[in-house]
């Protein structure tokens, strides 16, 4: 299996999967991830603004913040940097064996987007 998962912004919104083929693909559920973040890009145009600009807004997974911490940092998962990318206007692209960090332009948080649960999973 690839380390890298991508797929252009280009390509149209997949139709007719099995909930097995959307979330336990190769892709491991990332691409349903991302689509859902395109949908959002649709509906919420200032949100999608808000994450061009590199803020990472509160979604639907972990990994995005509301305010900083006092530790400064934590991790959030890769379907939150999916959704984050699909809503930004981005090809998704995530290297499955990376953990990138990023920081949010608004709070100066510090996300390392991981897929080990243990790692977020008290997050």
């Amino acid at each position: 299996m690839s380390q890298r998962v991508f797929r252009s912004y280009k390509e149209p919104k997949r139709e007719g999967l099995s909930w097995d083929e959307r979330w336990k693909g190769e892709d491991q559920g990332l691409i349903m991830c991302w689509e859902a973040g395109r949908e959002l890009r649709e509906k919420e145009p200032e949100l999608a603004s808000r994450t061009e600009n590199g803020e990472l807004p509160v979604l639907g997974w972990k990994g995005g913040v509301e305010e900083m911490t006092k530790k400064g940092e934590k991790y959030g998962t890769l379907f939150y940097l999916a959704q984050w990318q699909g809503l930004r206007g981005n090809d998704l692209d995530i290297d499955l064996s990376q953990e990138p960090l990023l920081t949010c332009s608004r709070t100066g948080m510090r996300i390392i987007y991981t897929g080990d649960p243990k790692k977020y999973g008290n997050a």
